[in-house]
């Protein structure tokens, strides 16, 4: 007679916050804000504050599901052997009911207090991110981050939406901006944990293609990435500040982008233009996001 499986103790609450990946949503939040703000239509606070809680509880179901999911690969890796599941302070079935209960709870709130498409866009983004990255691509390709980046590039169309019920060139450019920016972004914490990735089986490319290859990707993607990024001044979208501050940044982000790419050795420097990469991408996505955001007050 096979024994019973050990019952796990209640999880904590800490570990149910940790399930939504709080440091992720926080520029999830970010840039919703930001996509909402620059929208020509005003919301009135508590609509605006309603959109923002939908988007943030949206995000941490895809969190939620995606660790689900992922709890044999993350119990394997040294940055992420301690979340809740692999830890074995959470029943996985706890996990899933909690993921699936944020996720739907969110679009039903933003269809009912702010518009269906705003909401349909909130669905969107949570079903690519757990049915598209995280269930087809992340275990199949190295590609994945690359096609899988849009489900993070949602947001600003979110924000956007969610002020007026539609679409338009700035949002759609904010997408753009961070799906470009995701490849480049994430390759350069993928050099510096690549070891953690092949102990997982995760194909991500500097695993499958090596580390020449992907210095060389993170430099190709960060050129479109600068004129997307720029792009809104010369278009009109936006002002002289934005203009001014997107173009310093970004110069910034590709000269250290040239420098990972450029490199073919690491012996004995622990990866240290990788970790200023990875670090300042996150820096520059903010600064860039709150720059169209004043330039927009300012005009």
């Amino acid at each position: 007679m096979t024994p019973a499986a050990p019952l796990l103790p209640p999880a904590d609450w800490r570990d149910f916050l940790a399930l939504t990946k709080p440091r992720v949503m926080t520029l999830v939040v970010y840039t919703a804000l930001c996509g909402m703000l620059v929208a020509p239509v005003s919301l009135h606070p508590v609509l605006g504050f309603t959109a923002i809680l939908c988007i943030a509880v949206a995000a941490g179901a895809a969190g939620a599901l995606n660790q689900w999911y992922e709890s044999d690969i993350d119990a394997v890796m040294k940055r992420t052997a301690q979340r809740p599941l692999p830890a074995g302070r959470m029943d996985r079935q706890a996990a899933l009911h909690f993921g699936v209960g944020l996720g739907v709870f969110s679009v039903i709130l933003m269809g009912l207090a702010l518009n269906i498409a705003a909401a349909a866009i909130l669905a969107i983004s949570i079903l690519f991110y757990v049915l598209i990255y995280t269930v087809w691509l992340k275990r199949r390709t190295p590609q994945n981050i690359v096609i899988g980046g849009a489900a993070g590039a949602f947001p600003p169309l979110i924000g956007w939406a969610a002020a007026t019920g539609q679409l338009a060139l700035l949002p759609v450019l904010l997408f753009l901006l961070v799906f470009l920016w995701t490849p480049p972004h994430f390759w350069a914490l993928a050099l510096f944990v690549k070891i953690d990735y092949a102990n997982a089986g995760v194909p991500m490319l500097p695993v499958v293609a090596g580390e020449k290859v992907t210095r060389q990707q993170i430099g190709l993607y960060t050129i479109p990435m600068a004129f997307v990024a720029i792009a809104p001044w010369p278009l009109g979208l936006a002002g002289p500040v934005y203009g001014a501050v997107s173009i310093l940044t970004t110069g910034w982000f590709a000269l250290l982008a040239l420098r990972v790419a450029v490199r073919t050795t690491t012996d004995g420097d622990k990866m240290l233009p990788e970790k200023a990469l990875f670090k300042y991408s996150i820096l520059y996505l903010f600064v860039v996001f709150g720059a169209l955001v004043v330039d927009r007050w300012v005009a």
